[in-house]
């Protein structure tokens, strides 16, 4: 059973009400909650993330950015707002020890990115490869920018999880339909992430229904 990661965000940006949108989902039954290092201030960004922690979510920051400077800054940022996820960035040693200082599992990005929202190119084995060195490295698990694969995303997550048995893979970005949803519940990633779409009421409903709905969905036997 995937678990669900709400994202605060639309179009690879936290969305400028994600406080008032956490809100009238807080008894959700989702778990995991998060957005994106652009689009909020910090001190806001703190207070949204305690806010999320003050109801029992646990909380993540996915950080789109590919160059380790800019890595580093979104860690720091998920560091200052205790984060218990770091998605995202190139993996990076640095950023992989900062990490474990204090307490963040990283799930760095494979392949090669561009843009935002980003745009997903490589092989498998190049991918696969990348994961298993940043795991080597300290990484808790890996972020896969599947539907953002320009081949066959279908494809290509199903065999990168089948090849990290074991591994925490999240399948984040543009899952926008249940028939997506149900490719990614075939696949069996620990987790998969929704964001644009609940804005754009692609699962009918309320922010709070859909949420729901999908959590209800991706639990099916």
């Amino acid at each position: 059973m995937p678990e669900l990661i709400v994202m605060l965000t639309q179009n690879d940006r936290t969305v400028p009400n994600a406080p008032e949108v956490f809100e009238a989902c807080a008894d959700s039954r989702a778990k995991l909650w998060g957005f994106k290092e652009e689009g909020l201030p910090l001190p806001e960004m703190k207070r949204l993330y305690a806010r999320m922690k003050d109801c029992g979510k646990q909380t993540a920051l996915e950080v789109v950015c590919y160059s380790e400077a800019e890595g580093l800054a979104g860690a720091k940022m998920a560091a200052a707002c205790g984060c218990d996820l770091l998605m995202g960035t190139m993996y990076s040693k640095e950023i992989s020890r900062l990490c474990a200082d204090h307490g963040i599992r990283y799930l760095p990005f494979v392949g090669r990115i561009t843009g935002r929202p980003s745009v997903l190119e490589g092989s498998l084995t190049e991918m696969l490869d990348q994961a298993r060195e940043a795991l080597e490295g300290g990484a808790w698990g890996i972020d896969l920018l599947g539907y953002r694969y320009t081949g066959d995303a279908a494809r290509l997550n199903r065999e990168f999880v089948a090849g990290l048995p074991g591994v925490p893979v999240v399948l984040a970005g543009s899952v926008n339909s249940f028939a997506r949803l149900d490719e990614v519940c075939a696949a069996a990633p620990w987790a998969f992430t929704i964001g644009s779409a609940f804005f754009e009421g692609r699962f009918g409903g309320s922010f709070r229904d859909q949420v729901n709905k999908v959590v209800d969905y991706a639990a099916r036997p």
